[in-house]
């Protein structure tokens, strides 16, 4: 869940409740693919519940995702084609969220773009980090993530929540 704290760390409210609204939840059965390496993605999606495996298109694993884990954040920022495959690894939801409504909510709300592309910028860091520093762990949290960790994992609460139809 760490992966998202980072994104709704640096959203507000508001932003929340938009990413509730326009994206719609996925249910994925064991062996479902999500995202076929070399295909082009039209969303970007949150992991919601589950286990995903990422792998090589030569199905060599590559990351395993969870709870919280943002999904085809390279391809939306890079606008390049993906260069792994991602797959139910079992029984898993995900919130799937349109570029399309995306990039559109961006050009209205300047603020939301500037929030979300940085949310997506130190995200990205931190994986590089834990990918290039011999030692540091999963579980070491950033001291900027600390500061809006509380407020952070009420978002992804509320979002869950919003999506279940338990608040509007």
């Amino acid at each position: 869940m760490r992966k998202a704290l980072y994104i709704l760390g640096d959203l507000e409210d508001a932003d929340i409740v938009w990413l509730a609204r326009h994206g719609s939840v996925r249910a994925l059965s064991p062996g479902d693919v999500l995202i076929h390496a070399g295909k082009a993605v039209g969303e970007l999606f949150f992991v919601t519940d589950g286990t995903l495996a990422v792998t090589s298109p030569g199905g060599a694993p590559i990351a395993e995702l969870a709870l919280g884990d943002v999904v085809g954040e390279m391809s939306f920022v890079e606008k390049s084609l993906p260069s792994a495959t991602v797959t139910a690894r079992d029984a898993a939801r995900v919130l799937a969220i349109p570029r399309a409504a995306i990039l559109a909510a961006f050009a209205e709300d300047s603020g939301f773009a500037a929030r979300f592309y940085r949310a997506l910028a130190v995200f990205l860091s931190d994986r590089l980090r834990s990918l290039s520093a011999p030692g540091r762990t999963e579980a070491e949290l950033d001291e900027g993530l600390l500061d809006t960790i509380s407020e952070a994992g009420d978002r992804f609460v509320r979002l869950i929540a919003l999506l279940e139809g338990r608040e509007r």
